[in-house]
């Protein structure tokens, strides 16, 4: 499924920011795993009134329907691919296309099991996750009035990320990792000589990258998942402080699966800082779950701000009501 063969359409696709008009699959950005989807809040599933609408919520409104058509032409060219008729059971396509992957010896560690998680809610809009093979995270990016459409909304954007990533720009290769390296250096304004030592911030970032060549970004995104968390959760700090090198925090972690201990661990963490500030968590708390809004409303993987959130949430929760309400 490298290439993507979109459908007709009586009128052209709007193109997408900075694609020059192009469409998704002829335009795959190498700079994450949906840096082409815009990052915006979109507003209800409405047509704008020009007369009464912002230029702000115009625009939003036309991001969103850019979103919305780049996932509708994946999901049909994937139907077409696979000779499917009629309308697409995304929920079904989706756990189809990781089985085909593991059928052709893909590395999947826990098998091709798609999980879902729907936010619990008793009116709509309706919110619901998913969690692909390998830990990449996606939620439903649409208004939702059933559970059973944000579901499909689910579906709909994890099979896109799912079907785009097979695409081989977005393999890491020798290439991407020049340029990767490059643009870091430009944004950081690092020296050029850091890329090449591993206890610099940019120098592990290669590192990094040459240790994963040949895996897509979607991998190497659930792969840094590990590392964000580690940093967020100040643990990176406490290894320094320790006089750990990068070296060693990176060979460590880069073979360690984020797992129930982790998050554990780091929730332990949050319940040793409550102690000492009365209130923090609740106030991360109440941070992460609007970051985690945006990205969902974005299309964006999720997977580093649910699962912020989730430890989080299990921080507080083992924290005695004597406790939380002193």
């Amino acid at each position: 499924m490298a290439s993507q063969d979109y459908p007709r359409r009586q009128k052209p696709v709007p193109a997408l920011r900075g694609t020059s008009g192009r469409s998704p699959s002829q335009t795959p950005s190498p700079r994450g795993v949906t840096s082409y989807v815009p990052s915006v809040d979109y507003p209800q599933d409405r047509g704008p009134d020009p007369m009464i609408f912002t230029n702000e919520q115009m625009n939003d409104f036309k991001a969103k329907t850019v979103l919305k058509e780049a996932v509708d032409a994946v999901v049909n060219s994937f139907a077409k691919h696979t000779h499917g008729y009629g309308r697409v059971n995304v929920v079904e396509a989706l756990q189809e296309f990781w089985q085909m992957k593991l059928e052709r010896g893909a590395d999947l560690k826990n098998g091709a099991l798609v999980v879902y998680e729907s936010h619990p809610s008793n009116s709509p809009p309706y919110v619901c996750f998913v969690s692909l093979p390998g830990g990449s995270c996606f939620g439903s990016f649409q208004h939702c009035p059933t559970k059973a459409e944000a579901r499909r909304s689910a579906a709909k954007i994890a099979l896109m990320n799912s079907v785009f990533n097979e695409h081989p720009s977005r393999k890491i290769s020798d290439e991407f990792i020049a340029k990767a390296v490059s643009d870091a250096q430009a944004s950081f304004k690092g020296n050029i000589d850091e890329a090449d030592n591993p206890n610099t911030g940019i120098g592990a970032f290669r590192f990094m990258l040459e240790a994963n060549r040949g895996r897509t970004m979607l991998e190497f995104q659930e792969l840094m998942t590990v590392f964000q968390l580690l940093h967020w959760n100040g643990s990176l700090k406490a290894m320094r402080e320790r006089n750990c090198s990068r070296q060693e925090v990176l060979a460590h972690y880069s073979h360690r699966a984020l797992d129930d201990d982790m998050r554990s661990q780091m929730a332990l963490d949050w319940i040793a800082r409550e102690q000492e500030a009365h209130g923090i968590i609740a106030k991360e708390l109440v941070i992460a779950e609007k970051e985690l809004e945006t990205a969902r409303l974005a299309g964006r993987e999720l997977r580093f701000f649910k699962e912020k959130r989730d430890i989080l949430a299990l921080a507080l929760s083992q924290i005695g009501p004597a406790e939380s309400l002193a």
